[in-house]
């Protein structure tokens, strides 16, 4: 199959600093401690990331932690660590949102806790919404046909890029 790059690692990063800013803006104001819960492999490598360059903007207490879902069938969700959510704001980050399914199914365990807020953020978004879930932060849209496979590539906890193969 085709690899057709839609982000390289440069473009990558910078829609990871622009995230983090956006993030940062919509935190100001808060002292609630951030929780950062990247979806399991990919998410987890954007929450670091997004950590890293949010410090400098934020003086909130960044915690990072994992959720592990099956994605084609959500039916235990699991979060690496047992801590209570309650008024914290807590951001779920994933790698590509197709369905919107991985994304609302990430946010069962929250409804145990009454967080500051929740929010959403994934570095590639499709259009092709079968769930409810609109992601609060975006690093790229884009239209695809349902043929199309989108796959964010990292490395050494770094996001290399980002491409589409046709099916």
């Amino acid at each position: 199959m085709e690899k057709v790059y839609i982000l390289n690692q440069e473009a990558a990063n910078q829609k990871l600093h622009r995230m983090a800013l956006e993030l940062a803006e919509n935190l100001s104001g808060s002292t609630a401690a951030v929780i950062l819960v990247g979806v399991k492999d990919s998410g987890l490598v954007i929450a670091h990331k997004i950590a890293g360059l949010l410090r400098p903007y934020i003086n909130n207490e960044i915690k990072i932690i994992s959720v592990s879902l099956d994605k084609d069938m959500p039916k235990e969700v699991l979060l690496s660590e047992q801590i209570n959510l309650n008024d914290l704001n807590v951001v779920l980050i994933d790698d590509v949102a197709n369905s919107g399914k991985t994304l609302l199914y990430g946010l069962k365990p929250f409804l145990d806790y009454y967080p500051r807020t929740v929010q959403t953020m994934v570095m590639v978004e499709r259009m092709h919404k079968l769930y409810p879930v609109k992601p609060d932060y975006v690093g790229l849209s884009v239209a695809t046909t349902l043929e199309d496979h989108i796959q964010l590539e990292v490395a050494n906890g770094e996001v290399i890029g980002a491409y589409i193969t046709h099916r």
